[in-house]
């Protein structure tokens, strides 16, 4: 027995979740960095809104309401924008809009490494 697929959104609902979406990256909140001895963090706060825009198999399948840990394309992907080297590594429950991230307190872009290599090659 065939099950039936969902139906694809039209040309005039994906210009209209396009235009939705950016609207709402406009109003995502950044926090302030933050450390430990380990690692920088801050939260993005995505607008309520634009958790609903999120594909809902970024989402536990628990059916919680929280997101489960995005990778790198995923939350670029949904308009989160930061430099190289964050990690999305947990989600505050009561408040699934939240998300967490780290990175190494010492993290050097790929790139910069490259640099200072070819530096101390001269």
């Amino acid at each position: 027995m065939a099950t039936a697929q969902p139906a694809q959104p039209t040309q005039q609902q994906q210009k209209e979740m396009a235009r939705k979406l950016e609207e709402y990256i406009e109003k995502i909140h950044y926090s302030d960095r933050y450390s430990d001895d380990e690692y920088e963090y801050r939260h993005v706060i995505l607008p309520k809104q634009l958790l609903k825009l999120v594909p809902k198999d970024y989402f536990n399948a628990d059916d919680s309401g929280t997101l489960r840990l995005l990778k790198e394309a995923e939350w670029r992907g949904i308009g989160i924008t930061q430099s190289l080297g964050w990690e999305h590594y947990e989600v505050h429950a009561p408040e699934p809009h939240v998300l967490l991230f780290r990175r190494q307190k010492n993290y050097v872009p790929p790139q910069q490494t490259r640099a200072k290599d070819a530096v101390r090659r001269k």
